[in-house]
């Protein structure tokens, strides 16, 4: 397991026992746009299959961060599930964690991290990562139900569209 303290005490652990299931689900699949209602099994088996990554307070150990990373421990990561308690942001925690991260990936000798983000270019940025330049080489398999735009509900979900006057 990987450890180490920030300047204001804050401790950064990949101990996935310190990991608090019940408080991640809870910000996920309520306030992460790209995890709205993931239900908790999938969470759990999430942090299961990943190296998780977690931040806790100095004066309680109460986790105010995750992040979770799939990899192979030796040639590829992809960095997924950051979040920062919105109550811990503006500190610096995510920086610290998305470097954190990196730093012990190139312990482990993964060359490559991958990540996807909708809004924090700069956090990232300022540990390293840079836009793909070649993003005609990557392809995806996106296994995910479409969903209508006006209504946010699968397409082809057997609940009808009401409108009301």
């Amino acid at each position: 397991m990987f450890s180490l303290t920030y300047t204001d005490g804050h401790l950064l652990s990949t101990d996935p026992a310190r990991i608090d299931l019940d408080l991640v689900h809870d910000w996920l699949s309520t306030d992460a746009y790209w995890a709205l209602g993931r239900d908790r099994e999938t969470t759990e088996r999430a942090f299961a299959g990943s190296l998780p990554f977690g931040i806790y307070r100095p004066e309680d150990g109460r986790q105010v961060a995750v992040a979770r990373v799939v990899t192979d421990g030796a040639t590829f990561a992809w960095l997924c599930d950051v979040y920062v308690d919105r109550a811990a942001r503006g500190r610096g925690l995510g920086g610290w964690l998305a470097g954190a991260v990196r730093d012990h990936l190139a312990e482990l000798g993964v060359r490559r991290i991958l990540l996807c983000t909708k809004d924090a270019h700069q956090v990232y940025a300022g540990v390293g990562f840079t836009p793909l330049d070649v993003p005609q080489r990557w392809m995806q398999l996106d296994r995910r139900p479409p969903v209508t735009p006006i209504t946010g509900k699968e397409q082809g979900s057997t609940t009808p569209l009401t409108v009301e006057a």
